[in-house]
């Protein structure tokens, strides 16, 4: 039996590979005296997926640390953020993270018994937790809440009071859970702050907070779970896995927001405390290494290639979720699934007495609309109207784009910048030159026609998901079919609104930083 870590050992395993600690100095003077009590909190809202290993390996370090942990299912967090969980499904898919988290923490070998499990309607709607947030929001100013939900709750134009609520409640968690120390992503950071800023105002001590850097996903970003590219499902098939991985994010020598990189280094390591690239024979054949900066090192100088990185990430993580699959494989969790997540592609039927002209599967989510960087822009060889153009997406290689830009914005001006293109129409010969892709533009109504390529947000990677708000969720088509005319009937109701914002039937356009807009289209249409 190996013997207790003392307190310096555990205070390693609870800080590693965390981006920040506020409260070290206490944290470990409580470490001399006792074990830890901590908790970790999932609002029950979109289906995991494989980033949410991060945090479970961290649960299992707590548990080597000695820690006392809480895992609390935020439920009723889920629906006061935008109603991302509506209420008729909150008890579903609350069911469905106990069943998939702990499906999870399972297959890294984290002993269950060990862990206490609480809903947050559990306590939540107690007259004590009530009235204490009556209390909470007697001195909390309409500032401090919105700043504190910044980065967690989802940012509409019209935001519903119900969001100004979430960061008191996740405080007052605090102290109902009995709990020394909060653990969350370094997105939490500003809720984090205003429980420490608020809690003691209301007689309660202020708590240690731990925090893990966000893991970018596989297109350079956050991974998130309304992204449908940046992240790998838990119930992915392995197929799913291999395609998503091959379109991920991996140029060779880049480690900045290296997604495949990221996953290593905080889920794969942590766990094995080694990680084997898989390569054959005659690139030099399998290599283990034992230590993170050894293989990132490795990469930045490409002795690693960014496939064999890939190919054994692939079958890493498949050993991990082969019994989450199993497991999910039953009858009745593969009925909770589907009930907990309706799939918004499928049709609904008609209203009795009237005619479904337009299938209700017609929606935004099946286009592959994605943030691009033009790399190179050439004039086409046979089409003095046309540009050829190579543009980034972040897939491994860059796409060519064939676009009729030539008389309205010069060559200088699409060079270098962001665009935002439609990814999954069928490839298409343009004058010789297979096109395989479309930059979305405004466009004037009025003669002479104006035409401006949308522009997303500041600080978008290439490769980003655009979205149309409310149909963040569904896989977009792997290829539109030209004789359904899917994006035809959508683009009827593309338009750009006075404030030059994207939009499709009064929705914006959106990535996770924001609006897509024009320059100054007002009213025109989009092509």
């Amino acid at each position: 039996m190996e013997p207790a870590p003392g307190p310096r050992e555990k205070y390693h395993l609870i800080t590693r590979n965390l981006q920040e600690v506020l409260g070290e100095d206490k944290l470990m003077a409580m470490l001399k005296e006792r074990e830890l009590k901590i908790y970790w909190g999932t609002a029950t809202t979109g289906k995991p997926h494989v980033a949410y290993f991060v945090p479970m390996s961290k649960i299992a370090d707590f548990l080597k640390a000695g820690c006392e942990v809480t895992i609390l299912f935020a439920d009723l967090h889920a629906y006061l953020d935008n109603m991302k969980a509506p209420w008729e499904l909150l008890e579903l898919r609350t069911r469905y993270y106990e069943n998939v988290i702990k499906a999870m923490l399972e297959s890294i070998g984290v002993p269950l018994e060990k862990l206490k499990f609480v809903r947050g309607t559990d306590y939540q709607l107690t007259k004590e937790y009530t009235l204490d947030v009556y209390r909470l929001s007697s001195v909390v100013t309409q500032h401090d809440a919105k700043k504190a939900g910044a980065e967690v709750v989802k940012q509409v134009e019209h935001p519903l009071l119900s969001g100004l609520l979430y960061p008191g409640l996740q405080a007052l968690d605090e102290e109902y859970l009995k709990v020394d120390a909060q653990f969350g992503g370094v997105d939490q950071r500003k809720i984090f702050t205003f429980a420490e800023k608020y809690l003691p105002s209301l007689g309660y001590a202020k708590r240690i907070h731990l925090m893990n850097p966000m893991v970018p996903g596989l297109t350079g970003s956050k991974m998130s779970s309304s992204e449908e590219d940046s992240k790998i499902d838990l119930l992915d098939r392995k197929e799913d896995v291999k395609k998503k991985l091959k379109k991920a994010f991996c140029e060779p020598g880049n480690v900045e927001n290296n997604g495949v990189l990221s996953f290593i280094k905080h889920v794969l390591f942590p766990l094995k405390s080694e990680f084997v690239v898989l390569r054959e024979e005659k690139w030099g054949g399998n290599k283990t290494y034992t230590a993170y900066e050894t293989l990132e090192k490795d990469f930045a100088e490409q002795v690693v290639h960014p496939g064999d990185l890939k190919n054994s990430v692939e079958v890493a993580l498949n050993k991990l979720l082969d019994p989450i699959r199993e497991k999910f494989n039953s009858p009745e969790l593969k009925k909770l699934t589907s009930a907990a997540y309706p799939n918004p592609a499928k049709a609904k039927p008609a209203e009795k007495g009237t005619k479904n002209s337009e299938p209700e599967n017609v929606v935004p989510s099946r286009l592959d609309i994605r943030v691009g960087k033009v790399i190179s822009v050439e004039k086409h060889p046979d089409a003095d109207s046309l540009y050829v153009e190579k543009i980034d997406v972040g897939e491994p290689e860059p796409r060519t784009v064939v676009s009729g830009l030539v008389q309205f914005v010069p060559k200088e001006q699409l060079q270098d910048r962001l665009v935002v293109l439609l990814c999954n129409l069928k490839p298409q010969k343009m004058r010789g030159v297979e096109s395989q892709g479309m930059v979305l533009c405004a466009s004037s109504a009025g003669e002479p026609r104006q035409v401006e390529p949308l522009d997303p947000p500041p600080g978008c990677c290439a490769g980003e998901r655009v979205y149309v708000e409310g149909y963040e969720g569904g896989e977009p088509d792997d290829e539109l079919k030209p004789k359904k005319k899917v994006f035809e009937k959508l683009q009827a109701d593309f338009c750009i609104s006075e404030d030059c914002v994207a939009q499709w039937k009064q929705r914006n356009f959106i990535t996770k930083l924001g609006r897509v807009s024009c320059k100054s289209l007002k009213g025109g249409s989009i092509s």
